[in-house]
């Protein structure tokens, strides 16, 4: 049964199993043993990211393709609620217009930009994707009537998940259930699925031409299969994804703008979490969110702690202060990436593989 769930594409290494249950567990039990808004946001974030990371990871990761443009359909499903509740006002049918017209709009975009731009190189199908996610984030800073511009749309969930709904009078473990908790408990259901979704379509017989074409192009073609309809089958499907993980973000929040699901930066954060995590595994995505969205969460509230221990010492407490967070964010990231060239899933199932191997 596990088996069937998770496609045959078993962790292969103890440790990434206890890992996988622990996150599994932490995050369902989040609203319970972490109580607090920041602890529910910084889950949330988790979830969303996760789904996020591994739609990217279906391109970079499986099928060797190098895009900009992710967070371009990331906004695209952000935007579709966002527009669709704010002119429609707070019901599921808003909800469902909005996520289907992105869908939609994901769909033809993605199909486009594959269909034209995967003939070309590599680094100038990156380049091309780069121009055409920084002009949508123009586009949509400068229609101001339709998308808020650089204010943004803030609107409203159906009653069930607003914060303000409380559907029982007594606390449920200590915990009051209301709209946030049930919204929480929604998006942990839907990661669930969309990531079964996607080991389904990786370890299908259409997942394993992408790692193909991934490995040489020229023999995949050779062999028979056309390297540009499975390419632009595996940017369309990237971005369908990337729009469902948009739509989270906006449900969660209740509000979007530009800089909040089409910044550059989310790309890069995506980049970042795909390395640490290992290419070419959906379970990289899973590790890779859980370790980054931490440290960038609480690794400044780490610093601070540290800073108070070691407030004499001049030069050690000015490397401490939590004002250089992000330093040593990105020495971790240099010191994950030294160690974990294939990312920490990689290095788990290779030390597993030469444990099998000597015994």
């Amino acid at each position: 049964m596990l088996k069937r769930l998770l496609s045959h594409d078993l962790p292969r290494s103890r440790w990434l199993a206890l890992a996988l249950i622990v996150i599994l567990a932490g995050l369902f039990l989040t609203p319970f043993i972490f109580p607090g808004s920041k602890s529910l946001n910084v889950a949330a974030k988790i979830l969303i990211f996760m789904v996020l990371v591994a739609s990217y990871d279906l391109l970079l990761g499986y099928t060797g393709i190098v895009s900009f443009a992710h967070t371009m359909f990331f906004g695209i499903g952000a935007y579709g609620v966002a527009i669709a509740s704010s002119r429609m006002g707070a019901g599921w049918d808003a909800l469902a217009v909005g996520i289907v017209c992105a869908l939609v709009l994901s769909l033809v975009l993605s199909f486009v930009i594959g269909l034209f731009s995967l003939r070309v190189k590599a680094i100038f199908y990156a380049m091309i994707t780069l121009a055409v996610a920084s002009a949508f984030q123009t586009l949509a800073s400068q229609l101001s009537e339709i998308t808020g511009g650089e204010d943004g749309l803030t609107f409203r969930m159906p009653e069930w998940l607003s914060p303000s709904f409380e559907p029982f009078e007594n606390e449920f473990f200590g915990v009051l259930i209301d709209g946030r908790i049930i919204s929480y408990y929604g998006l942990f259901l839907v990661t669930l699925v969309l990531l079964g979704v996607m080991l389904r379509i990786v370890n299908s017989p259409f997942g394993r031409v992408l790692q193909a074409i991934r490995e040489n192009d020229f023999r995949a073609e050779a062999i028979g299969y056309r390297t540009v309809v499975y390419r632009t089958l595996s940017n369309v499907l990237s971005a369908l994804f990337a729009t469902l993980a948009g739509a989270m973000l906006a449900i969660w929040l209740r509000y979007n703008g530009p800089d909040t699901s089409l910044s550059f930066e989310i790309m890069l954060d995506i980049l970042l979490i795909v390395v640490i995590g290992g290419m070419g595994t959906i379970y990289g995505a899973v590790i890779g969110a859980v370790l980054f969205v931490l440290a960038q969460n609480y690794l400044q509230d780490l610093m601070r702690l540290g800073e108070g221990a070691v407030g004499g010492i001049p030069v050690v407490s000015e490397l401490v202060s939590p004002d250089r967070w992000l330093l040593w964010l990105g020495v971790l990231f240099v010191l994950c990436v030294y160690h974990f060239p294939t990312g920490i899933v990689g290095k788990l199932r290779q030390r597993a593989l030469l444990a099998v191997g000597r015994a």
